[in-house]
């Protein structure tokens, strides 16, 4: 329905290709394993390769035994049809409870890791809200009820107004999302610090390019409103009202989503997206340096999108990254990273 993760999936593949270029044994992590798509368009461009294709290795992680039984059945038989020797190590674990020794990467391998909207969950562990003053009113959920009271005396349109005359502004480059501090980002950092020591030749990092990881619940429902706005603007524009994907995709997704970014705090509050620059702090402070995603990569994904015969998704580089946009409106970022020694 969407191009914007087939898009990071091109990119990303691409720039593995790039990586992996010479390497004979080649393994791959997939840090949520749940779309076997991006691994077949993989295992076609291996199978033309000039030196010939690697082995390849790929170790999927997923909280379902039964996801990474489907996608094992599809890479496994994709895999006998181009003759590429390949195995498929599945891990049956949620992420934040990975045990890194699972991943057995073993010496010889050209390591690389892709992460699908997986990392701004870690975030969740990192959030310091419980800390503030308890007099603050608050409902089981911690949302701060006299703000909601303030919203119940007046229309949305009216509250925007106000928070932009008192200098919010629902904007890319807001700094209403959580700074990084050395208190802050422990799990987060925790995890990336372990996905550095595995050496990997390359990570390619896709992210909701969006500021909901602000400290109050105004600045989560403004930029959910921007942000939720404009991607219902785009189903509007693409796909018809009546269709039974797209009444999942509001309700079950985006609704799920919404819900979970202005209704909830500390643990659970899982969607705590955030804009690029900040992954590139944090990336960068783990030991991570940015990977330049090549020219052929970016046009790659261009094509794709001009397919779908819209105007309204467009893409920018941005540091050597890709944003991946709704008209003006940056929605999904792809980065690509290796390991600074």
């Amino acid at each position: 329905m969407f191009p914007f993760i087939k898009v990071a999936f091109v990119l990303s593949n691409q720039a593995i290709i790039e990586a992996m270029e010479g390497e004979k044994m080649v393994h791959l992590i997939d840090l949520h394993a749940a779309e076997p798509a991006q691994w077949i368009a993989l295992l076609q461009a291996f199978s033309v390769r000039p030196e010939g294709p690697p082995h390849l290795r790929i170790t999927g992680i997923h909280p379902h035994k039964e996801v990474l039984d489907q996608m094992a059945q599809k890479l496994i038989e994709e895999a006998e049809k181009l003759d590429i020797p390949f195995q498929f190590n599945p891990i049956v674990s949620r992420l934040e409870n990975l045990d890194i020794e699972k991943l057995r990467v073993k010496t010889g391998e050209a390591l690389a890791i892709s992460s699908v909207l997986q990392l701004h969950a870690f975030l969740a562990s990192d959030d310091e809200l419980g800390k503030k003053s308890p007099s603050t009113l608050k409902n089981p959920n911690g949302i701060n009820m006299q703000r909601v009271r303030q919203m119940n005396q007046g229309t949305l349109g009216e509250l925007l107004e106000k928070d932009t005359a008192n200098g919010y502004s629902p904007s890319p480059d807001s700094a209403s999302s959580s700074p990084l501090s050395s208190t802050a980002s422990m799990k987060t950092d925790d995890f990336l610090n372990s996905l550095w020591g595995l050496s990997p030749k390359l990570m390619v990092v896709t992210e909701q390019d969006s500021n909901h990881n602000g400290s109050t619940l105004m600045e989560r429902l403004l930029e959910a409103l921007y942000t939720y706005a404009a991607l219902f603007d785009c189903l509007e524009s693409t796909v018809s009202r009546t269709s039974m994907e797209r009444l999942k995709v509001e309700k079950m997704l985006f609704g799920e989503e919404i819900k979970n970014i202005i209704a909830f705090e500390g643990a659970g509050r899982k969607e705590r997206h955030e804009k690029l620059e900040k992954w590139i702090q944090r990336l960068d402070m783990a030991g991570f340096g940015n990977v330049s995603l090549s020219y052929y990569g970016v046009l790659q994904g261009r094509r794709m999108l001009q397919g779908y015969g819209c105007d309204g998704y467009r893409m920018k580089e941005e540091n050597g990254s890709v944003v991946i946009c709704w008209q003006d409106r940056p929605l999904f970022s792809v980065s690509a990273w290796r390991c600074r020694k």
